[in-house]
Order: structure tokens, then sequence, then C-alpha cells
């Protein structure tokens, strides 16, 4: 039985009574949050502190990377996608990187605060041709994300939460959406990590987990990234000297479909060197993607462990609970001032303009 290997999901924004009998299994090892599941950070709070009442040793997870990806959004601090802050780099270098320090800071503060051990952030990805990345990624130019992305992840550090780079080798130059279409790239070994992979490779010293891509990178293997021994066990783990926490992406995306059903999906990531497998917004495939581990050799936890956030003590509200971390109402002006200021102008005369911030 492999214990713990599992990240699935609930319904709703309390823990109904299959939530419930989900979370018992041992084979659960985290929770992933999508907006469904938020209603305000107090319930959030509320929905974490209940989890973790059925197994303290769940981690919880969040997709909270700002812009359009964003789950927690009514009461919570509004986020720049990071390709705005790759504009302002462009323009004012100093400016962008204290605010990529401020974003990293400011949405690990609040995930926390909630109860909430990580993001699944930042995204390593260029900006290319990937029709999913875009303004996701920092920028198009390795070099400034990477710089970036560094220190993003210090101001995620120091407010007490560990780093997942995503999509590992890179999304970013393969068009296709591995969501909800196969994603090929048919590049060389060497064109794929002389570019793409440098923004992981430079920034391993900060990161403490990494999601490969479903993305086939053809001339490497046959399996998506995810799946892949040669991409996980023989190029991160051997060559790069990587010993952090590797989860795969969601297993039910159409790009992981080549390797079988959910069972063998499974099976695929956790043999190819993945610490855990998610199985998101299905719940039948999550109570397979169970059964399927419980046929599996246990796996060692001492990665996942590292995962946990620095959570702090619920002080009856998100802003008394954020005041516990000193840098956080300074992080959160100077990010409104940058990018949201004007918006929240135009906002109050046409609420139709900006739907997502």
């Amino acid at each position: 039985m492999a214990k713990g290997i599992i990240m699935a999901d609930i319904a709703g924004q309390s823990l109904d009574g299959s939530d419930i009998e989900l979370l018992s299994n041992p084979e659960i090892g985290g929770i992933i949050l999508f907006a469904r599941n938020v209603k305000s950070p107090a319930q959030v709070r509320t929905l974490t502190d209940s989890i973790r009442q059925i197994n303290p040793q769940l981690l919880i997870g969040v997709d909270q990377e700002g812009g359009r990806v964003a789950r927690f959004k009514e009461g919570f601090s509004s986020l720049p996608a990071m390709g705005k802050l790759g504009q302002l780099y462009d323009k004012s270098p100093k400016d962008a990187l204290s605010l990529a320090y401020d974003c990293g800071y400011l949405m690990a503060c609040e995930v926390l605060a909630v109860g909430v051990d990580f993001s699944f952030a930042p995204v390593l990805d260029i900006d290319g041709k990937s029709l999913v990345i875009g303004d996701r990624a920092f920028h198009a130019n390795p070099d400034a994300i990477i710089t970036l992305s560094r220190q993003f992840m210090d101001g995620m550090k120091n407010a007490g939460m560990a780093t997942t780079g995503k999509h590992f080798p890179g999304h970013g130059s393969i068009a296709p959406d591995s969501h909800i279409a196969d994603a090929i790239d048919e590049r060389s070994f060497d064109e794929i990590m002389d570019y793409d992979t440098q923004t992981f490779i430079k920034t391993l010293d900060k990161l403490d987990a990494l999601m490969p891509a479903h993305v086939v990178f053809s001339q490497v293997d046959d399996k998506p990234a995810g799946f892949s021994k040669i991409w996980i066990q023989d190029i991160v783990r051997n060559q790069l000297g990587f010993d952090g926490v590797i989860f795969s992406d969601d297993l039910c995306m159409q790009a992981a479909h080549i390797v079988g059903g959910i069972d063998a999906r499974v099976v695929a990531a956790i043999e190819a060197g993945c610490d855990m497998a998610l199985v998101c917004n299905h719940r039948q495939n999550a109570l397979l993607a169970i059964e399927t581990a419980k046929k599996l050799k246990d796996t060692p936890q001492h990665r996942l462990i590292k995962m946990a956030g620095n959570i702090p003590t619920w002080q009856g509200s998100l802003e008394a609970t954020c005041h516990q971390f000193p840098l956080w109402q300074a992080a959160k002006h100077r990010i409104q001032a940058a990018f949201f200021q004007e918006n929240h102008e135009t906002l109050a005369k046409d609420p139709t303009v900006y739907s997502v911030c």
C-alpha cells in the first residue's frame, strides 16, 4: 500500500460525508482547493481546519498564481499576472524585482493565513507559443524569468511557504493546451535544455518541488514528462541532482490519456518517480486512484513533509491574521499602487471592464 501519494479535491465549501470518507483513506496525502471551495477567507480557514481535524498530516494546496489563475478572489488581495512583472522589468528592472518579491510574499501570507500549505507557484515556463501559459509566465526571455522568479520565491520563502516550479522542462514552446489536447514538442534534447529548461536549472536552489509538464518531448521519450523515467529519474534526480518533491500535473487532463486510464496514469506517474499524483475534479477517478495506490509499494514521505507551510494562528479575519506577517501591509499597498490603482478607478465607473484582477 502506497500511503499519502494521492492529491484529490472536495466538492464544496464545507465537508460532506463523502468528503470525510475520501479524506479518511490513508492513500490520500493532499487536497487541492478550487474556486468552488471558496466563499470568504474565514470560510476557507474553517474548511482547512476541518480537513486537518480528519488528518493533520494532509498537505493542502491551491493554484494562486495571480492574474487569471487565482482560486482565492473574494476577500483576498488581487495579484497581477506574472507577465505584468515582466513588462515592468523591461522598463524598470529595479521596481519589477522589488514588486516580484512583494507578490511572492503577499500571495504566501494570504494563502498560509487561511490554512493552505502552498500554492503551486511559480510558473517557470517561457511566454512563447503556448495557448495555456501566456502571461502566466514572467517573460519570454529565460534570463528575465530567472531573475524575477528568484525574487518571487524569496518572498514566498520568507513568508513561510515552499516553492513549486512548473511545468518542467518547459511548456511555453508548444502551442496546444495539455488540459484539453495532446501536446508534442519535437525539438532536440539540447535545444530544450539550452533554452526552456534553463529557467528551472538556474532556480533549482530556490525550488522545493517541481511539477512536470504533460508534454511529450518526442526526441527524448515517447511519454509525457510526468510519466517519464528519463526526465524524472535520469535528468531531474541524477543529472540535475534535485531531491525535492515532484508532483504530477493533474492526471485527469486530456494529454495524460496517452498512458491509459486513471489507474494506469497513477502507476506510471509514481513509478516514473513522482512523489504525489494529482487527480482533480473527478471523484470516481479519485476513488479509483485510491484503489490503485493500495496495490503499489509504499514510498518514502520525507520529501513531502517539507511542503508543510508555516500556518499562523487564525485571528478572526484575514487582515488580523496577516498582520502577523511584518511586511504584509506594505507589500499589499505597493502592489495595489503599481498594478491596480487605475483599474479600480475604472471599475467604479464601469463594472464590466475588469471581471478579473
